[in-house]
């Protein structure tokens, strides 16, 4: 490991607990910060009405009103996800309702790119619609460092992801695709425990500056770009514990592992994709039968280009 990594792991790594709430408090009124929380969602009614909950009763209270905006982005539920979030207290948007001009392409990433259009925070913060037993400290913990330290511009959660009994066997696609890739090509970012982990918190002021790869890649992709962008003393993580969600089959993961290399490469050499298609196979009546797949190849650019962002005139572009 490089020696600023280790630095960087000495001094932008921390645990939620070593902020406390009413620090966090402090902070966000003495530097009138305001903070939005989104939730991108795909038929996730089981757990979104949990985690919206949780939020609104611990993060935005009279006593305790750190959070501003609740916001859970749809990206075409075919379930009662909108109206479980809406029940819960979250302000549901349909993804297909932001910048309608551009038709809406299927991916995690799209949806949290236009979700910097329908919110407001100088602080944008991105929760997973899938967690089980959800701890507010998800929110507060990875937004703390960007309400007391005006030098951090983006934060990853980190935390244990166990596969089902198993400890600490989660995040297959990060260890045998992200964290080599990181390695051996950014290797200022070894030191990040969770590079794909979908609990992220950033400044709006950066976010709107950055592209998004449309789909599994998003997470890899900002983080890369961030370090371009602001470099790694502007990175950090906090230590929120234990993430518990659905896990993907392995097929799923194969085409997540394909959209994140793709990514990879793009940063690499902004080259070209030879072949943008990803052949998996099953068994059928007639032994192995292949199926083949598109390699998410989109990317948004930078919502500061997006002429319906700059008219909205609610914030200045860095």
């Amino acid at each position: 490991m490089l020696d600023e990594v280790e630095r960087w792991l000495e001094h932008r790594s921390w645990s939620a607990d070593d902020r406390p709430l009413d620090h966090l408090l402090d902070a966000k009124r003495h530097t009138a910060t305001s903070v939005s929380v989104v939730l991108p969602a795909l038929n996730e009614e089981a757990t979104v009405g949990e985690i919206v909950a949780a939020i609104r009763r611990e993060l935005m209270t009279e006593d305790m009103p750190l959070v501003d905006e609740l916001m859970v982005l749809d990206s075409g539920s075919t379930d009662r996800t909108a109206e479980v979030a809406a029940a819960a207290g979250a302000t549901v948007v349909h993804r297909d309702t932001l910048l309608p001009r551009l038709p809406a392409l299927p991916g995690k990433g799209e949806v949290l790119w236009r979700s910097l259009l329908a919110t407001s925070g100088d602080i944008v913060c991105f929760i997973d619609a899938d967690l089980r037993e959800f701890d507010a400290r998800f929110v507060s913990g990875i937004v703390g460092p960007l309400l007391t330290d005006p030098g951090v511009q983006l934060v990853k959660g980190m935390y244990d992801r166990p596969l089902r009994d198993a400890a600490g066997q989660g995040g297959r696609v990060t260890e045998l695709v992200a964290r080599p890739l990181l390695n051996l090509h950014w290797p200022q970012l070894a030191g990040f425990v969770q590079p794909l982990g979908g609990e992220y918190a950033a400044r709006r002021s950066l976010l709107e500056r950055l592209p998004f790869p449309v789909g599994y890649g998003v997470e890899l992709g900002l983080l890369v770009d961030a370090l371009h962008t602001v470099g790694l003393d502007a990175l950090a993580q906090v230590d929120i514990g234990v993430r518990k969600h659905r896990h993907q089959d392995g097929k799923a993961l194969g085409r997540m592992a394909a959209a994140i290399y793709r990514t990879a490469q793009l940063r690499l050499a902004r080259g070209h994709l030879v072949r943008p298609r990803l052949t998996q196979f099953e068994r059928g009546e007639n032994g192995f039968e292949p199926r083949t797949t598109a390699v998410d190849t989109e990317e948004r650019p930078p919502m500061a280009e997006i002429p319906e962002y700059a008219e909205r005139g609610r914030h200045s572009v860095a």
